[in-house]
């Protein structure tokens, strides 16, 4: 799989955020990270790696993670879009 590259000091703010932004959707489904995982098909301790800040979903899992939740990636990931902020 291939690496997402961000500049130099922009991936840990961004883990941390996105992070942020799991657990308060996963906590408002009233959902489980376990059953978060099961709906990704991935390991329980994977999916606590993103809440955590300790790595980043690959497009797949976001895509999948913007279904789960309802919301959009550009929400998940912090992007401000000009104009719309």
């Amino acid at each position: 799989m291939k690496r997402i590259c961000l500049p130099e000091g922009a991936e840990q703010p961004l883990r941390l955020a996105l992070g942020e932004r799991l657990r308060s959707l996963r906590i408002g489904k009233g959902l489980t990270q376990k059953q978060v995982a099961e709906a990704l098909g991935i390991e329980r301790s994977t999916y606590t790696y993103y809440e955590v800040g300790r790595s980043l979903p690959g497009l797949p899992v976001i895509i999948q993670l913007v279904n789960l939740f309802g919301t959009s990636a550009d929400y998940l990931l912090g992007i401000e879009i000009p104009g719309q902020g």
